[in-house]
C-alpha cells in the first residue's frame, strides 16, 4: 500500500503569505531566520496580519543556517513557555525545519533528539498546536514534506527527521518573498530541487502520484532555473512553484543516495560546510551514473533524457550520459563547482578547495557507514555496499565518472 500525503491547504501566488489573517487561534509563534525576512517587510506583514486576526504573537528570530539541536531546544523551551496554537515558520529551509523540530518537542517535552531521528516514528501531533509554513527560499520545499534536517555539531552530522506528523498544515508559497534572493542561494536551492524531482522519480517508494509531480517539476526547473539565476522576476515565480511541486513529490516518494551523502558531508570538514543545494549538484551526476547499473533505473533516467529534455541518443546508455551531461552544463551556467576538489568556501568554484584531501581520505569510511544508515539511502534503486560508497566519495571529490 502507498501513500501520498500533502498539506491541507496550499495557498500560492503573489500576496500569499496575507492568507495568515483569516487562521483561528490565540497565540501565534513565528520563527525566522538571521534576518532578511524582517529586512524585507514580510516578517512585520505576517505579524501584523496575524495581530488583525485576533492572536498575540511571539517572536523567534536568528535561526541559523544548518540549524542546530541546541536551537531547536532553545525554541521549544519558549514554545513552552509561550503556549501557542499555530506555530508559524517564515523563511528558507533553516528555519522551517528547526520550528518542526521545535514543534516535536513542543508537544512532546519528553522526546530526546535521538527519538526524534527514528523514522517515520514520531507520535501525533496537534494536540497543542498547528503548522503553518511560509518558505522564502525556492529549493528545499520544507513547507510541504514531511522532512525536516537538523544538524548535530558535536558529531559532525546532519540527521534527517522523517515523519508524515511534520508535514504543515497550511503551506504558503509566495514568489515575492524570492525577489530579492541572492543568486548563488538560487542557484544552490534550485539544483536542491531538481535533485529532489530526479531522485524522487527513480525512487523505489515512487508511485503515479509521485511521478507526475516530479516529471513536471524537472522540466519546469532546467528551463526557468538559469533565468531565475539572472535576476528575472517570472523565472522566480516558475521556480517557486516548481520546487514545491517537486518537494510534493519527493515527499511521499521519498529520496535516494545524493541527499544521503549530502547530509553526512555537509558539517563533516573542518574547512568549510558543503552547501546542502551545492553538495546536491556536484552529486547528482554521479549517482545517476552509479544507479544507471540498476535496469528500472537506467531505463527511468533515460525517460527523463528523451522525454522531458528531449536529449540525444540512440540507447539508453547514450540518454543517460547526455543526462549526466546536461546537469554538468547547468551547473556551469550558474556558476557551481563540479566536485569538491573544486569547492570554494560558500560554495563557490576555486582552484583549490577548502575542504582538504587528507581530511576527507581520514573520515570517508566514516562518512560512508553513516550515508548507508541515512533514511534517504532505503528508497535508492541501487544499494551501496560500504566500500562502494567510499568509491562514490571518491568519485564527487576528484570529478570522475563512476563506472562500478
Amino acid at each position: 500500500m502507498g501513500r501520498f500525503t500533502n498539506p491541507r491547504d496550499l495557498y500560492f501566488g503573489e500576496g500569499a503569505r496575507h492568507e495568515v489573517k483569516n487562521l483561528k487561534g490565540e497565540r501565534a509563534v513565528i520563527v525566522t531566520g538571521g534576518g532578511s525576512m524582517r529586512r524585507g517587510g514580510f516578517l512585520q506583514d505576517v505579524e501584523n496580519d496575524l495581530k488583525e486576526a485576533g492572536f498575540e504573537v511571539k517572536l523567534i528570530e536568528g535561526v541559523e543556517s544548518d540549524p542546530s539541536v541546541e536551537t531547536v531546544m532553545n525554541g521549544a523551551a519558549v514554545m513552552s513557555e509561550f503556549q501557542p496554537d499555530w506555530i508559524i515558520a517564515l523563511g528558507g529551509g533553516s528555519p522551517i525545519d528547526a520550528a518542526k523540530a521545535m514543534w516535536i518537542k513542543y508537544e512532546y517535552p519528553e522526546t530526546t533528539f535521538e527519538d526524534m531521528c527514528k523514522v517515520f516514528g514520531l507520535p501525533k501531533l496537534r494536540t497543542k498546536a498547528h503548522f503553518c509554513a511560509i518558505s522564502s527560499t525556492s529549493g528545499t520545499a520544507t513547507e510541504v514534506t514531511a522532512f525536516s534536517i537538523i544538524t548535530d555539531y558535536s558529531k559532525g552530522i546532519k540527521f534527517p527527521i522523517a515523519d508524515f506528523e511534520i508535514t504543515p498544515d497550511v503551506a504558503i508559497v509566495d514568489p515575492e518573498l524570492t525577489y530579492t534572493m541572492p543568486a548563488k542561494l538560487c542557484a544552490h536551492t534550485g539544483m536542491d530541487a531538481l535533485t529532489h524531482s530526479i531522485e524522487a522519480y527513480v525512487s523505489t517508494a515512487g508511485s503515479a502520484y509521485t511521478d507526475a509531480n516530479a516529471l513536471y517539476a524537472m522540466r519546469e526547473i532546467v528551463e526557468w532555473l538559469p533565468k531565475s539565476y539572472q535576476g528575472d522576476k517570472e523565472a522566480r515565480q516558475h521556480m517557486h512553484d516548481a520546487q514545491c511541486i517537486a518537494g510534493i513529490a519527493f515527499s511521499s516518494g521519498l529520496l535516494g543516495i545524493v541527499h544521503s551523502m549530502a547530509h553526512k558531508t555537509g558539517a563533516a570538514f573542518t574547512g568549510d560546510h558543503i552547501i546542502h543545494g551545492c553538495a546536491n549538484a556536484m552529486y547528482l551526476g554521479k549517482v545517476i551514473q552509479f544507479n544507471s547499473k540498476d535496469a528500472r533505473a537506467k531505463s527511468r533516467y533515460a525517460y527523463i533524457a528523451k522525454e522531458v529534455f528531449h536529449l540525444a541518443g540512440e540507447t539508453e546508455d547514450e540518454l543517460v550520459a547526455a543526462l549526466v551531461q546536461m546537469i554538468r552544463d547547468l551547473n556551469d551556467k550558474i556558476d557551481i563547482p563540479q566536485g569538491i576538489k573544486n569547492y570554494g568556501k560558500g560554495g563557490v568554484k576555486a582552484d583549490e578547495s577548502v575542504i582538504d584531501y587528507a581530511e576527507f581520505e581520514e573520515k570517508k569510511s566514516r562518512i560512508a557507514v553513516d550515508a548507508i544508515g541515512d533514511a534517504c539511502t532505503g528508497s535508492n534503486p541501487r544499494q551501496p555496499t560500504p566500500e562502494e560508497m567510499e568509491k562514490l566519495l571518491e568519485c564527487v571529490y576528484n570529478d570522475v565518472d563512476v563506472d562500478f
